[in-house]
């Protein structure tokens, strides 16, 4: 299960990602929108997606959170599975440079419940106390529009379009590139 509070918003908190937490993970491999995200062009076994939690969300340039709905006495440290629920996943590459990459999962049971906006302002929350980024980017495949919605809802302006850039659910997809700089993320 997750780890430590990292932040704490008005209904989530994020959570560090543990090695454990690849059970969880595994579903975003099966989401084809999703896993092209994290680059991945297909689905992995639990021991692959421990893997990736290995060499990909514990490398130093990265940052990855799960979106997590506490119980009222979920501790700050590790809870147990029955005082926490994970609800989202959102991964942070090239945090050491000046345009962080996000990418937002959220599993179809937790979707319409307003989390992943929520999810994504928490994580740039931390990311820019944290990072010296000026601005964040997302690439949002066409056909996802839950995740184009938690983006333009967390303030991402849409700045262009990669035609048939990327190959999911049996066709090539566009996809979409959005962008936030910090001063506007500051003036919301």
């Amino acid at each position: 299960m997750p780890g430590p509070i990292l932040e704490v918003g008005d209904d989530l908190v994020l959570r560090t990602v543990e090695r454990e937490d690849a059970a969880f993970l595994q579903r975003l491999f099966t989401d084809p929108y999703a896993r092209l995200g994290v680059h991945a062009g297909g689905h992995k076994s639990e021991a692959e997606v421990e893997e990736f939690v290995e060499e990909e969300v514990e490398d130093d340039d990265n940052a990855a959170y799960l979106a997590c709905v506490d119980g009222e006495d979920a501790p700050y440290d590790h809870p147990d599975d029955d005082e926490t629920t994970p609800v989202a996943f959102v991964f942070a590459s090239h945090v050491d440079r000046d345009r962080p990459g996000l990418v937002l999962w959220v599993p179809e049971e937790h979707r319409g419940e307003g989390y992943g906006a929520a999810a994504i302002d928490l994580a740039l929350k931390g990311l820019f106390r944290t990072y010296d980024a000026h601005t964040v980017g997302a690439e949002v495949l066409e056909g996802d529009d839950y995740t184009r919605e938690a983006f333009e809802g967390a303030g991402f302006t849409d700045e262009g379009r990669g035609r048939e850039v990327w190959f999911a659910e049996g066709a090539y997809q566009d996809a979409v590139e959005y962008g936030l700089l910090r001063e506007e993320w500051e003036g919301r």
